[in-house]
């Protein structure tokens, strides 16, 4: 066999079909793709949303707080939370308690679209037509790969 055939000759762990950080970038990019149209109805953009869904859990939580919750630096959230902010869904305001803190708090347009959002995990759920044990599994080892990838 010749060098260049041998350069033809397939590695397995060099195959696309065969990279789990591919299968993760594609399916999260079909992901946001089905995410699109839901959300562009409530007038968010996929960051946005993630960020009202842990409004939505925890009204009044910090700056910090919740850039740790999403796994996000305050050079990326700082501009999120300022078009929430002028889309009038929330306030940043500084804490009582410590002025070096920023707490986030919804407006009530903010509280209002938590139920037209409601839809828009029904609609996910029946695009991946995957039963929901099924479902929350593959989210909870999608969980522990990310906290290993982490550690």
């Amino acid at each position: 066999m010749s060098k260049t055939q041998s350069l033809l000759v397939p590695n397995p762990a060099l195959l696309l079909d065969n990279q789990l950080c591919f299968a993760l970038y594609s399916t999260s990019l079909a992901m946001t793709k089905l995410y699109q149209p839901l959300l562009k109805a409530l007038g968010l953009t996929y960051p946005q949303y993630l960020v009202m869904l842990v409004l939505w859990e925890s009204d009044g939580i910090s700056v910090s707080e919740l850039g740790e919750r999403l796994f996000l630096d305050s050079g990326t959230l700082t501009p999120l939370l300022k078009r929430l902010q002028h889309a009038g869904l929330l306030q940043r305001q500084r804490s009582a308690v410590d002025e070096r803190r920023v707490q986030i708090v919804l407006s009530p347009a903010g509280q209002a679209l938590r139920e037209q959002a409601k839809l828009v995990p029904q609609c996910v759920l029946k695009a991946v037509d995957c039963p929901l044990p099924e479902l929350i599994d593959l989210t909870r080892q999608m969980q522990q790969l990310r906290s290993k990838l982490l550690a």
